[in-house]
């Protein structure tokens, strides 16, 4: 009999079953008229909700058809729906000129355009939740209340309390000349979470899945230099400098720019690339010549590279750069090199990588073994 293997998926961030098979016109004929179930266009499955209901349904439905392998499904906490909180009221006018003034003072200032769009958002929704109240009465006991009652009570992250506290606190210093003392909101600490990482064969794998060329190349050079996203989209052909085998990353985080080396394998890989594609000023355009490629395209490809691949980690294009640092220093190479090749401003950033290094962990021998 036919068989289907069914594995754990998401599609948007919700859990789903995914039905994995050979094509068959018959299966895909039978599995297409099960209900609530869809194509998958990136990776390349079909999929059902998950319910904790949902195998039963799948036995039930595709009995005498196919035999399901259910063996690699694993049960999922499925989070209850938060409970509705009241939307916040529209900026008035004049809360919004300040916003705008504020943001054209951050230009001013030669602050990065993701801070800029971080921090108005922050003090736009602080605004809003007070009701557009007159910012000469905005005190502390606002700041106060607008992190019990919307950040903690909405369950936002640890960094996006500090991002409002910064946003906050600046505007109130730098433009209305007076200080909340934000300090009356704890300032939450950060959780010390590792970096995923994952192995030189998985890494491997994604980059070979794609045969299309420019395809390859970009998250080829994402892993072959540990670059970011922006970094690898901002690249110009001149930047290139394939006599000296050196790549020079510019404007990066922090506004720095830095040098890393480029391998001969993707010198050649980049040469074989350039003679089919043959962009004009960015190394990866987009479909118009002279634009660069755009971020969610290449968070496609990597999708599609996954799918292709088989791997249902949910591996994201910063993965790689933290893989390319995590095998950098398993082969050996000083943190102090690795700390300029990712362009991190302090070593304790690049200090983390020792604690996903597994090549130190392996030799480490266990007492159970001497029992």
């Amino acid at each position: 009999m036919k068989k289907i293997f069914l594995k754990n998926g998401f599609n948007h961030k919700t859990p789903v079953i995914q039905l994995i098979f050979p094509y068959d016109e018959e299966l895909k004929q039978a599995v297409k008229l099960l209900p609530d179930c869809h194509w998958d266009t990136f990776q390349k499955v079909w999929y059902v909700p998950y319910s904790d209901n949902q195998l039963d349904m799948l036995l039930k439905a595709l009995r005498g058809k196919a035999w399901l392998d259910y063996s690699q499904l694993k049960k999922v906490a499925i989070p209850k729906p938060a409970p509705l909180i009241p939307e916040l009221e529209p900026l008035d006018t004049e809360s919004a000129k300040e916003v705008a003034a504020f943001i054209d003072w951050l230009r001013n200032k030669r602050y990065a355009e993701s801070t800029i769009e971080t921090y108005s958002g922050a003090l736009t929704t602080f605004f809003r939740f007070l009701k557009n109240k007159p910012l000469k009465d905005v005190d502390n006991q606002d700041l106060e209340r607008f992190n019990k009652e919307y950040v903690l009570a909405r369950k936002y992250s640890a960094s996006y309390q500090s991002q409002v506290v910064n946003a906050v606190k600046l505007f109130f210093s730098n433009r209305q000349q007076r200080k909340l003392d934000p300090e009356i909101v704890y300032r939450p600490k950060k959780p010390k979470l590792l970096p995923n990482v994952i192995s030189k064969e998985e890494v491997k794998e994604i980059l070979n899945a794609h045969k299309n060329i420019k395809h390859k190349a970009m998250l080829s050079l994402i892993y072959a230099c540990g670059l970011r996203r922006s970094e690898l989209l901002n690249i110009r052909i001149l930047d290139i400098d394939s006599k000296r085998k050196m790549l020079k990353v510019r404007q990066s985080k922090g506004r720095k720019d830095r040098f890393v080396p480029l391998p001969d394998k993707i010198i050649e890989l980049l040469r074989e690339y350039y003679k089919v594609e043959k962009p004009v000023e960015y190394l990866f355009e987009g479909q118009n010549q002279g634009q660069k490629y755009s971020e969610k395209s290449l968070e496609n490809v990597l999708k599609q590279a996954l799918a292709k691949s088989m791997i249902n980690k949910p591996v994201t294009l910063h993965w790689l750069r933290h893989s390319f640092a995590t095998h950098h220093l398993e082969n050996g190479t000083d943190l102090r090199y690795i700390q300029e090749l990712l362009g991190h401003s302090s070593s304790k950033t690049t200090e983390i990588y020792t604690h996903v290094s597994i090549k130190s962990l392996q030799k480490i021998r266990s007492p159970f073994e001497d029992l």
